[in-house]
């Protein structure tokens, strides 16, 4: 008779349990829907945009995802005394600081799951969009692991003071701390805050991030070897890094943590129009678009005379030759998901980019139809019919107005093409003129 050979006894790592079931899948859950609404309720305002999308699901995990990481820790360390296992537990065989992991860590690893997914699902929702630029991966995988570090400083929490109203209290005192260090610009301490402000037209200096994870990572690390290590002073260790990183961040202050990206001192520019049309290369994909939408405009200019050489979408101050571009940003106006909202309204701005003295303290009304006439045959605006229409049924002074627009616009539209683009050369000539005197009339 054979004797079967008994089979090895299979030793489940004690991490398994928790990560299958129980309350950390259902933190992972719940950050990940949260982020998911925040991010989707303004999604127009950030997809197409890769800067657009870093600053959004930053805001979104720091104002958000922390407080919600720090409750979920803290509910889950006052499990034992909910339980009443507190007792047994310290009759285990592992020591404090292994039981401590078996119940932080899957809570601390399904937070920063939740996290890193609904990251991952915004930069794919700007992928198949995307303007131009580069995606920015550093910043949520940093947020990642601070979502994960506030999960298990919000298990110290809950550890320390296993009350029940634990959790919501902490997750209300770190949104305020958090709000109150980035919103709050003069304090010294704001650079602490894990949200960095930044503009669409920055990026964060190369070792921000970093120096953000040991900073954030340094003190969750040292709590955690405070309260459950078999010696305490280790816990020193990680706090001296964290305070390396707090003087580093204080010292350098919000204004040297950010610098200009490069991309967008950079124009795409298309040089078969007049004027030339360029884009920032944060934007480079929708030139063709937008070379589209000003084609109307730029074909009646052919030939004219004195117009600024190109149309620019540069951060500052444009050149004596250029004319500002509409504006693109903030995205959710003119542009939605990498479109143009409304081509004829973005062709009208452009016009009136080159047409009109609102600098001038008083127009004369003459200049002011002659104006109009010029801005209705570049570009005229999507609504001039809807105002025509009102102006035609007004009071006598605004028919006669009316009128006599009605026949600048003809006149112009009159002329030869020869002769309409030598009016236009002098016309142009004197765009930068507030003397009615000056200014060639319709």
């Amino acid at each position: 008779m054979t004797l079967l050979a008994a089979r090895p006894r299979v030793t489940r790592h004690p991490l398994r349990p928790e990560l299958r079931r129980g309350f950390a899948p259902l933190a992972g859950g719940a950050v990940l829907l949260t982020l998911l609404v925040a991010l989707a309720v303004p999604a127009e305002t950030w997809q197409g945009g890769w800067a657009e999308t870093r600053d959004r699901t930053h805001t979104a995990a720091v104002l958000l995802g922390i407080p919600l990481a720090v409750a979920a820790g803290c509910w889950q360390g006052g499990r034992e005394r909910r339980r009443r296992t507190g007792e047994l537990m310290e009759t285990a065989v592992r020591g404090p600081l292994p039981r401590f992991l078996a119940s932080a860590l899957p809570v601390a690893l399904w937070v920063a799951a939740g996290h890193l997914a609904a990251a991952a699902l915004a930069l794919l929702a700007t992928w198949y969009c995307a303007t131009g630029d580069s995606p920015y991966v550093l910043v949520p995988l940093a947020d990642t692991l601070v979502l994960g570090c506030a999960a298990l400083a919000g298990q110290v929490g809950g550890r320390v003071l296993p009350w029940r109203l634990t959790a919501p209290l902490l997750a209300t005192a770190a949104y305020v701390v958090l709000g109150t260090l980035s919103y709050d610009s003069r304090s010294a301490l704001a650079p602490l805050s894990p949200l960095l402000e930044t503009a669409s037209y920055q990026v964060p200096v190369w070792w921000q991030p970093m120096v953000m994870m040991a900073w954030v990572g340094g003190l969750a690390t040292a709590a955690v070897l405070a309260l459950a290590a078999r010696r305490r002073a280790t816990a020193l260790v990680p706090l001296t890094a964290a305070t390396a990183a707090a003087v580093l961040l204080v010292h350098t202050g919000d204004d040297g943590l950010v610098r200009t990206n490069p991309i967008t001192l950079r124009q795409v520019c298309d040089t078969s129009t007049t004027p030339q049309i360029c884009v920032n290369a944060r934007y480079e994909k929708l030139l063709p678009e937008v070379t589209e939408a000003l084609s109307g405009l730029t074909g009646r200019l052919e030939g004219v005379r004195n117009v600024p050489v190109r149309f620019v979408d540069v951060p500052g101050r444009t050149g004596e030759d250029e004319v500002r571009l509409p504006m693109i940003t903030p995205l959710g106006r003119s542009v939605v998901a990498g479109e143009l909202t409304d081509p004829r309204q973005y062709a009208w701005e452009a016009g009136m980019m080159l047409v009109g003295r609102s600098w001038c303290d008083r127009t004369d009304p003459v200049v002011g139809r002659t104006d109009r006439a010029v801005e209705h045959y570049l570009a005229p605006s999507p609504a001039e019919a809807h105002f025509d229409e009102i102006n035609a049924k007004g009071d006598k002074a605004r028919r006669a107005e009316f009128k006599a627009q009605q026949q600048a616009r003809a006149r112009l539209l009159g002329m030869s093409d020869e002769e309409r683009r030598s009016w236009l050369s002098k016309y142009f000539a004197t765009a930068d003129q507030c003397d009615p005197g000056r200014v060639p009339t319709l």
